[in-house]
């Protein structure tokens, strides 16, 4: 993946969504593989071969495509934070990039929800000159080091008072 940097660009953080995102998605193949289990303890004879099994395995099948589909495209969902930019990739088939140069960062603010502070994951927008409104990276893990570290390379990349006065004093 380091391939994807410019020349002379260091890596700071990658990541994908949190895991709770993969979880979230789990209701639906639970629920399916519930109903199947319960056709085939309560259902006797319906007159048609083997459709306890057919019932059983058509639910299992759906569940494991489904869990498939949401591994996927949970893995096709990618947060780059570079000391020059911000990068966000999402898509799995079509691919969309969108790039936040770090010297534009204007505000980064993160939200948590009680279940988010406790499992570690939030939401951050990031805020740029120039740009119509914030983007929003969702249900990021360890939202407030991503933003601590923009702070820091924001500051780092326009040569601000708060990164040199911290080095000057190692």
């Amino acid at each position: 993946m380091s391939s994807d940097l410019l020349p002379g660009e260091n890596l700071i953080l990658k990541d994908h969504p949190h895991w709770i995102v993969v979880v979230k998605s789990l209701v639906v193949p639970v629920v399916l593989l519930i109903a199947a289990a319960v056709v085939d303890l309560t259902v006797a004879n319906t007159g048609i071969p083997n459709f306890r099994v057919i019932v059983t395995l058509a639910g299992v099948a759906i569940a494991g495509i489904w869990l498939i589909v949401v591994w996927i495209r949970w893995q096709s969902v990618a947060y780059t934070l570079t000391d020059q930019r911000i990068k966000i990739e999402s898509g799995v088939f079509g691919r969309q990039s969108k790039m936040i140069p770090i010297d534009r960062v204007q505000d980064c603010t993160t939200k948590m929800s009680l279940l988010g502070r406790m499992l570690g994951y939030g939401r951050v927008e990031v805020d740029a000159a120039g740009a119509q409104g914030a983007e929003v990276l969702d249900h990021l893990p360890n939202p407030g080091v991503f933003r601590d570290q923009v702070f820091v390379q924001s500051e780092r990349r326009r040569g601000g008072a708060a990164v040199q006065t911290h080095t000057s004093g190692v």
